[in-house]
């Protein structure tokens, strides 16, 4: 200091100017210096952040880095392409991180330059950062939903948990992701409701748009043949498999399980596809579609028809329920003998069916049916 303001004092022969120089000279060229530097820095990180950020989007990275949609193979098509793979996910995402850091360093390289400027104007910063330090506190004890909120949305933007155009289901709001935000997951469901949900609250997600997706179909056979009805399905899963429109959709040929439950109208055979995850819905309704189909053509539906009792008028044609009246010679009433003669056309009808089907399980509970009766 003593040099500086000797040689400006030779220079200048103004002793006022020399003394003074410190404040006059010194000092506004350390804080231009630093803040040239805090620039500097600043425009070297956001350079390096956004080179990362284009390198993310566009160019291929190793597979460890990539997200878990990517990693897992979706479709022959998908593999085959690589470079095909939902570009456009990856990019918002890429942005959204890279805007996320450009914000933390210039807000820490611009506190950090701000604290050296007050430390060449002579103020303690001991109170400042202890000040600091207590606003911090309090605005982290009132303000930790917002923390929460922001520190969950930054995680799930690393960690690629969904993104916009993604179906998942968050628990209180399932639909598909119309706007994801640090803070806020915009989220439309079925009925056309917009839900704004913060991110801190959500406490698990469902993504039914990563990966693969797994395609169930049960559909009753009554009680025909199993093996014939399998083969009727099995062929025609075969001819969804086989349309052009969705063999894309189809990672894996779809497949005729078998009996997956027994119920009171017969057997219910589980039919299962496996599938891309924006593919599933549409392979769901057109193998439904193409499974009762041959049902129908088969005539196994009108089977199921036909075994199935369906309720009748109290009094048929048009008559008036028999009132009650003094027991005959078996015991019962006008309205007991009319209630036994429905009993025995149903059992009658029943009987003739289960003996077309010729189904041993069938047979047995139609004679249980006529000993009871």
């Amino acid at each position: 200091m003593d040099t500086v303001c000797k040689q400006i004092y030779d220079i200048t022969g103004n002793a006022w100017f020399a003394e003074s120089s410190f404040w006059i000279l010194v000092k506004p060229l350390r804080i231009i210096l630093i803040l040239l530097i805090a620039l500097l820095i600043r425009w070297a990180a956001h350079r390096m952040i956004s080179r990362l950020v284009r390198t993310s989007a566009h160019a291929s990275v190793p597979a460890i880095l990539r997200p878990l949609r990517e990693r897992i193979p979706s479709a022959p098509a998908a593999t085959a392409d690589p470079s095909a793979v939902v570009p456009e996910r990856r990019r918002q995402r890429a942005e959204a991180i890279g805007s996320v850091l450009r914000n933390t360093v210039t807000a820490v390289v611009f506190a950090i330059a701000v604290l050296l400027i007050l430390s060449e104007l002579n103020f303690n910063l001991a109170p400042l950062i202890a000040s600091a330090g207590i606003a911090g506190v309090a605005l982290g004890f009132g303000a930790q939903s917002l923390v929460k909120d922001v520190l969950s949305g930054i995680f799930m933007l690393l960690e690629d948990q969904y993104g916009v155009g993604d179906t998942v289901d968050l628990g209180e709001a399932t639909g598909i992701v119309e706007a994801v935000g640090l803070r806020i997951t915009t989220v439309r469901d079925a009925r056309g409701v917009l839900w704004y949900i913060r991110n801190g609250e959500i406490i698990r997600v469902g993504n039914k748009s990563q990966g693969w997706a797994l395609v169930i179909v049960d559909m009753p056979i009554g009680y025909a043949g199993v093996e014939e009805a399998t083969s009727v399905m099995r062929a025609a899963a075969a001819e969804v498999a086989e349309d052009p429109d969705l063999a894309a959709h189809f990672v894996e040929p779809p497949d005729v399980l078998g009996v997956e439950q027994v119920t009171v109208d017969g057997a219910v055979i589980r039919t299962i596809a496996k599938t891309t995850a924006d593919g599933q819905f549409d392979v769901g309704r057109e193998l439904r579609r193409r499974l009762s189909e041959a049902l129908d053509a088969s005539g196994i539906t009108a089977r199921i028809a036909a075994t199935r009792m369906f309720p009748r008028p109290a009094a048929p044609n048009g008559e008036e329920t028999p009132a009650a009246a003094p027991p005959d010679e078996h015991g019962r009433g006008k309205r007991g003998a009319w209630v036994a003669r429905q009993v025995d056309g149903q059992v009658s009808s029943v009987r003739s069916v289960v003996e077309a089907t010729d189904h041993p399980f069938a047979l047995a509970s139609c004679q249980t049916i006529g000993q009871n009766s």
